[in-house]
């Protein structure tokens, strides 16, 4: 797995738990170092004894620590890049959940060594989709519902998701989109601003 897949982890564990809880979870884990480099690559087996360590360490259910994560991932001021990347998907939620079919070569536009599962937005009904979550990275959808939540916020949509199982191997998010401009969304410009 890529290192800043980890790395995001950590950084998540960290802010949200604190720095020992997080020494906690690297002991528990067993693999000799607490600090995961953002640019290295570690092995699934590796990531999957800190996930485990994580959930046991913390007592939370994985899928929820994973979905709080993807909110983090957006609304965290330290990870903002993150956010821009994302809202350059469209000027309104609906636009930005088309726009997620792209989102692995965007990504890898950013970090060309990344390789996020590929993602197939299906519209249902008017204001009603699927989004299906090729495999490839575990917990992947679970991150996403929280990514989902957070920008539906940050456009300032009320939206209704649900992880529908499982479709050919790949895991499904039912998303619903409730009411459009429910609240203020957060602000976004086009171009960063230097302080």
């Amino acid at each position: 797995m890529h290192g800043l897949i980890n790395r995001a982890i950590q950084a998540f564990v960290t802010s949200t738990y604190g720095a020992d809880r997080w020494e906690e979870v690297m002991e528990e884990a067993g693999l000799g170092f607490t600090e995961f480099e953002a640019m290295l690559f570690y092995s699934e087996e590796q990531s999957s004894q800190m996930l485990t360590a994580m959930e046991k360490v913390l007592a939370r259910p994985l899928p929820e620590m994973l979905e709080d994560m993807g909110t983090f991932l957006v609304s965290n001021p330290q990870v903002e890049a993150l956010r821009r990347l994302l809202r350059f998907g469209g000027v309104n939620y609906v636009e930005f959940l088309h726009s997620l079919d792209d989102l692995p070569d965007r990504a890898r536009l950013a970090v060309s060594d990344l390789h996020l599962p590929g993602l197939e937005l299906l519209e249902q009904a008017p204001e009603q989709f699927e989004l299906v979550c090729q495999p490839g990275l575990p917990g992947y959808a679970y991150v996403l519902i929280g990514v989902l939540r957070a920008m539906a916020d940050d456009y300032g949509d009320l939206v209704f998701l649900d992880h529908s199982g499982t479709q050919d191997g790949a895991e499904v998010i039912s998303i619903t989109l409730v009411e459009t401009k429910f609240a203020a969304g957060r602000e976004f410009d086009l171009g960063a601003h230097s302080l």
